[in-house]
């Protein structure tokens, strides 16, 4: 049995592909697009679908160097997981690294690779206009079959969709960070996705080990759709000064359970990635007050104050 993953590296674009005639899921790593927020890391979906189903994979991008570094970053994730995986036994977590990462290599060549594959799933930054370009030109070269999906947060797939030939191959496929961890995958159905086009997805999922459930088209799907606007509830509960940043975490916590409050999951998430999500919304629903945008969120972002990622956002990291 034939199994091969594609991953593939270009501009900043990034996406998986699957290949199903040869009873495999092919990854196509198209981009190194800061993806902060709900985006998963690819080289972890690479350094999965590798390790636990047996693929080959194909990493492309434009340069060597680039592709150096994310192999190296494969094998970095990879030993992490062995050393937890294999504690017992670290001479079988070396070999489980070398064998999965003996799957692995590298081309440039970023066209023949969409040519070649079932699925292209695109994870690049929030922006229509820039996904649309992508998926334009993937159509391209893209074989008739090939099905194509986006890992988008807040953007509506009919809209991205559009920008192809291929409506009825088109839907959502989003997964949640950090992807080996987390078991969840939305897919996303628009009118047009065909049902073949739908199992399709389905089937690829719990081919990765997922457990997908199936949403309409609805802006920010289900997750996003409640988690969200409970985040923006936060922050206007502590914008109106009801209770501090930090009491509103712990009650969260300890009252609700959740492993994050929400201002810790805010700057976990990217605060700039939270306002995109919430100014798309706003400006196509401005009458819902779920959608409303936060003078202390704008102020933040202004601020260049995102988050962990920039070590301070409604809290200072070191």
């Amino acid at each position: 049995m034939c199994r091969t993953a594609l991953g593939v590296t270009t501009l900043q674009d990034l996406g998986v592909c699957w290949r199903k005639e040869h009873d495999p899921a092919e990854i196509l790593r198209v981009g190194r697009a800061e993806l902060g927020g709900w985006k998963p890391s690819w080289e972890a979906i690479v350094k999965e679908v590798a390790a636990a189903t047996g693929h080959t994979v194909v990493l492309v991008d434009q340069t060597e160097d680039i592709l150096a570094k994310s192999k190296k970053g494969i094998e970095e994730s990879l030993r992490k997981v062995a050393k937890k995986k294999f504690a017992e036994n670290p001479k079988a977590g070396d070999e489980f690294v070398e064998k999965t990462l003996s799957s692995i290599t590298t081309s440039t060549d970023a066209a023949s690779v969409v040519h070649s594959a079932d699925l292209v799933v695109e994870a690049i930054v929030e922006n229509l206009k820039v996904k649309n370009e992508l998926f334009k030109r993937l159509d391209k070269f893209a074989a008739e079959h090939t099905i194509f999906a986006s890992n988008t947060s807040s953007l509506q797939i009919t809209s991205i969709a559009n920008a192809t030939t291929r409506q009825d191959r088109f839907a959502g496929l989003h997964f949640f960070n950090p992807v080996p961890v987390m078991k969840l995958v939305e897919v996303i159905k628009t009118p047009m996705t065909s049902q073949k086009t739908f199992e399709s997805l389905v089937d690829f999922s719990k081919a990765l080990g997922k457990h997908p459930v199936s949403c309409k088209d609805t802006p920010g799907f289900i997750v996003n759709r409640l988690l969200v606007p409970y985040l923006m509830e936060a922050i206007r509960l502590y914008e109106r000064g009801d209770a501090s940043k930090e009491d509103i975490d712990t009650a969260m916590k300890l009252g609700a359970g959740y492993p994050m409050g929400p201002f810790e999951l805010l700057d976990y998430v990217g605060l700039d990635t939270t306002k995109f999500i919430v100014d798309g919304w706003h400006e196509m629903d401005a009458e819902n007050p779920l959608h409303q945008p936060s003078p202390c969120l704008n102020k933040l972002v202004a601020e260049n104050k995102f988050g962990k990622k920039t070590g301070e956002g409604f809290y200072k990291y070191k």
